[in-house]
């Protein structure tokens, strides 16, 4: 399997499918790129090069103790990119993934980045601070913390099947081929690395990233995200990006790339080609 040693010497796994205008997928917690098959698949076949990693601690990369937070997840993102060599990429990011967008762009990507995307993405601050009053109270993410270390086999399939994809609203049937891959693809990685990436996808503050990103940036989230809440995040984010585009999604959940791949995949290759 292709790997690429990091700064640290932290093997972290990626795929390379394709030719042509490169598209780098950045996964949520706690999962990996497998989360993004749906859209890789499509992009590959409109004629693009896609490529998504492993974020360290999860799925094949290693399993290090140390360096589960944002700047060594960019930095690592930033030795993919190196190691193939990656020009006039578009970088899209899905929840925890698109806080390590925000910041790979910020600090990394000059010369290399075309445009980025973010989607049910946690910037700019999910936690509740006396300057984020419209944050999450710690208290949320101290009870993911003690459900991970309790029973994190359970833990991942309550969240699985109940607010990640929306599951637990009424009307909605539950999918369980989803729900399992959610919880395969969480289980391959480290507790250690997930109970870290904990404190950084919630205590992480991207303003700044967000101020310095210079490239058209698209911002997609769903109203009925129970997640990320889009008030605390997206309709914050696209008040410091310089040529950003927020679209709202009605009713749709954290999980959309993969409950709506059909609606997302659309209004991303648009973006792309536009």
């Amino acid at each position: 399997m292709p790997f690429v040693n990091s700064h640290d010497g932290t093997e972290i796994f990626y795929k390379d499918w394709g030719s042509g205008q490169p598209i780098v997928f950045h996964h949520g917690w706690p999962l990996s790129a497998d989360d993004w098959d749906a859209q890789m698949l499509f992009f590959l076949l409109n004629g693009f090069r896609v490529i998504a990693h492993d974020r360290r601690g999860h799925g094949r990369s290693s399993q290090v103790a140390d360096g589960h937070d944002m700047d060594h997840y960019a930095a690592d993102v930033a030795a993919v990119v190196k190691h193939l060599d990656l020009r006039d990429a578009v970088h899209i990011g899905h929840s925890t993934g698109g806080g390590e967008v925000a910041r790979y762009v910020a600090r990394h990507g000059e010369g290399r980045v075309a445009k980025a995307v973010l989607v049910a993405a946690v910037p700019p601050l999910m936690l509740q601070t006396p300057a984020n009053p419209g944050g999450l109270p710690i208290e949320v993410f101290d009870s993911f913390r003690a459900g991970l270390a309790a029973n994190r086999a359970q833990f991942y399939r309550d969240v699985a099947s109940g607010p990640f994809y929306g599951f637990n609203r009424d009307g909605v049937t539950a999918q369980e081929g989803v729900i399992q891959n959610w919880w395969r693809q969480g289980m391959a990685g480290g507790a250690k690395a997930h109970y870290d990436g904990i404190k950084a996808f919630s205590e992480t503050d991207f303003t700044d990233d967000l101020k310095a990103i210079e490239v058209p940036t698209l911002v997609l989230h769903g109203d009925d995200d129970q997640i990320v809440p889009i008030d605390a995040s997206a309709r914050m984010s696209i008040e410091h990006l310089k040529k950003g585009t927020l679209k709202v999604y009605p009713g749709l959940p954290h999980g959309m790339l993969t409950t709506h791949a059909e609606v997302l995949n659309a209004d991303l290759l648009a973006f792309v080609r536009s």
